[in-house]
């Protein structure tokens, strides 16, 4: 893990909970392309409103990332990098873009949680991902629905 404050925080979880000291150090992420929007959304997760994110499976493919496994780890941090939480994966699924429904938008808790606002944001962002790939986003692409739990704050 190259940063120090997420290294820091999991090593602040793991000196509370020793069972974890086996598993793999999670990567360190901010949600968004933006610093305000980084920033509110590490404010969400802190608070507990937000509990999913979404990624595009061909970004992820075309990334070679590997998919979001139910117990995985993940330091949220704000836009410049300073660890703000550590969520838990409790949840991954597979769904058609055209399949997301208002639920699942609440808890991602995206502007005011509705699903138009969160189309209306996921689209552009996910044209933005796949175009370095010279891909376009369809409605029916899969979207990797990752849903999480905050289990340590300092």
């Amino acid at each position: 893990m190259d940063n120090a404050s997420a290294r820091n925080m999991w090593g602040d979880y793991l000196d509370a909970h020793l069972e974890d000291a086996f598993e793999e150090a999670p990567k360190a992420i901010h949600f968004c392309d933006n610093e305000e929007d980084a920033n509110a959304c590490a404010d969400l997760v802190r608070s507990g409103v937000k509990t999913a994110t979404s990624h595009s499976l061909l970004g992820l493919q075309y990334r070679n990332e590997r998919l979001p496994k139910i117990g995985d780890f993940i330091v949220v941090t704000n836009w410049e990098g300073t660890a703000k939480c550590l969520v838990k994966t409790t949840k991954v699924k597979l769904i058609p873009y055209f399949n997301i429904d208002s639920e699942y938008a609440h808890i991602e808790a995206i502007g005011d949680k509705s699903l138009a606002y969160w189309r209306d944001k996921y689209w552009p962002a996910i044209t933005k991902e796949l175009e370095p790939f010279e891909r376009v986003p369809r409605d029916s692409m899969i979207i990797v629905c990752q849903e999480f739990e905050k289990v340590f704050e300092r």
